[in-house]
């Protein structure tokens, strides 16, 4: 159909103009949620459940009743659905709280905050077939680090924040440095889950098996979904094989020329597992953040992660990706000479965030957020995108998966007035990446943050059809409210 059928299918608004619009929730009253508190206060164990004002404001954001309640089974989310639905309350799931679209605030009136970190069990290790049972609350790096302790040569390759957990991992569909080598949640790294439908019904969407082609793929439509259809309570996830990996740095003189460098080294089928883009201003802060492995110039940096089976292999995927970066402008490559001073180096690129906060000085405040664009695209969107903030005088830092076209930036503020031109920089970054055929968000998600993007990018009736799925499961509408799918009168700006 090309590109002119799919212009005409994301803007007609034919197919789903009837059945577009989510019915308005009703919700309890005050007296309905005092009901609903005791209820639940009544049904679990006294620290089960808890009106703590600290607790409030961490789980939501907000000193409204967000009530946080903390199952240890799917009998115990059964439970709170129940009473939710009884009592018509919202149901926000928490997770690892590392999320930055907005997911889990608490909804404007309150509601029940279902706080999965006491559902952290490692249920079983299936080795021989390559993938683990777990609970959502807990966390990836958990995971890696209880193989490594067991001598399981396997590890679970989505990378995320550290602190992320695995039922929030798949609900917001994330990926992170790895994405170029293994994919992204949306790949088949989660074989099934177990689900409480809003109703209170429990589902397994499949069996362990490496592949199913019985019906539709039910996993995937919880994947991304951001707690609005159901709450995650088991997953199987799929582990791959550790192979030895080295690490690698080069200056570049500005981040278009590294990332025509990134174009050309994937292209060579080199052992590739992660290849990071940062600007100058993140070198700077975690220079002054100190590093006792690596001295850095102030500059534009690719950072690698080489991967290969044996040290011959390693030392030649290092050898092709120093001639390519000399090749486009690049220089003072440098290797690690050792696996710890690889793990120091990359802790620097994991840290960024941490750095260039630090680095802002008391008061600073942090709009980080994401695109993602075709791998060609992405000099031209970081090139057009630093030239549009440099303007603004907003201090920032810039960091891309280069790898898969996926672009960060880190917007620093401290007054109100600041604030409206980050959201000005923001505003323009998505539109700039839909234009290139790109997402307004490569991992992070949509949330609050980028529901206004949603009709441009996936159409009316793409949108439309999400909305009746989100009808069909959740009628009253209770599941994680106002995120993910835009209001009824959003329209697209196209």
């Amino acid at each position: 159909m090309g590109m002119g059928g799919y212009y005409v299918g994301t803007r007609s608004n034919a197919p789903y103009t009837a059945v577009s619009a989510l019915p308005k929730p009703v919700y309890g009253t005050s007296k309905d949620f005092a009901r609903a508190i005791e209820e639940l206060k009544s049904s679990f164990a006294k620290d089960a459940v808890t009106i703590a004002e600290d607790q409030l404001e961490a789980h939501g954001f907000s000193l409204n009743t967000h009530l946080p309640v903390f199952p240890t089974s799917t009998e115990d989310v059964v439970k709170i659905v129940n009473i939710a639905r009884k009592y018509r309350m919202p149901v926000i799931t928490y997770s690892g709280g590392t999320s930055l679209e907005g997911h889990f605030s608490g909804w404007k009136d309150g509601g029940i905050c279902v706080d999965m970190s006491e559902m952290d069990k490692i249920i079983a290790v299936h080795a021989e077939d390559s993938d683990l049972v777990c609970q959502p609350g807990v966390g990836w790096m958990e995971i890696n680090e209880t193989l490594k302790e067991k001598g399981i040569p396997l590890f679970f390759p989505l990378d995320p924040a550290p602190t992320a957990t695995v039922g929030g991992m798949l609900s917001t569909g994330c990926s992170g440095t790895n994405a170029v080598r293994y994919g992204t949640a949306k790949a088949e790294w989660f074989l099934n889950a177990t689900v409480v439908l809003p109703s209170g019904e429990v589902i397994k969407t499949r069996r362990r098996s490496r592949k199913s082609s019985a019906g539709f793929d039910t996993t995937k439509l919880f994947i991304g979904a951001e707690g609005t259809l159901g709450i995650i309570t088991e997953v199987t996830i799929r582990l791959a094989p550790v192979i030895p990996t080295t690490v690698a740095t080069a200056r570049f003189p500005d981040m278009r020329k590294a990332s025509e460098a990134v174009i050309e080294i994937l292209n060579t089928g080199i052992g590739i597992q992660c290849i990071e883009l940062v600007d100058a201003a993140f070198i700077r802060a975690t220079v002054a953040a100190g590093n006792p492995v690596r001295q850095y110039d102030i500059a534009d940096h690719l950072f690698f992660k080489l991967q290969g089976p044996t040290p011959g292999a390693l030392s030649e995927a290092v050898e092709v990706v120093k001639k390519i970066v000399k090749k486009h402008g690049g220089d003072k490559f440098w290797p690690a000479k050792t696996q710890e001073e690889a793990e120091a180096v990359w802790t620097d690129r994991k840290n960024g965030l941490y750095s260039a906060m630090a680095y802002a000085g008391d008061g600073a405040k942090a709009w980080t957020t994401d695109v993602c664009v075709p791998i060609s695209k992405l000099p031209q969107l970081v090139y057009e995108t630093q030239q549009d903030i440099e303007r603004s005088g907003i201090l920032y830092s810039v960091v891309g998966h280069a790898g898969d076209g996926n672009f960060h930036t880190l917007l620093i503020f401290k007054t109100d007035e600041e604030l409206k031109v980050v959201h000005g920089l923001v505003h323009r970054m998505v539109e700039r990446a839909l234009a290139l055929d790109g997402t307004c968000t490569g991992e992070h998600g949509v949330g609050i943050g980028k529901r206004e993007f949603l009709v441009e990018e996936l159409g009316v009736g793409t949108v439309g059809l999400m909305k009746t799925i989100k009808r069909a499961i959740d009628p009253l509408g209770i599941m994680n409210p106002g995120k993910l799918y835009p209001d009824d009168n959003t329209e697209s700006r196209s």
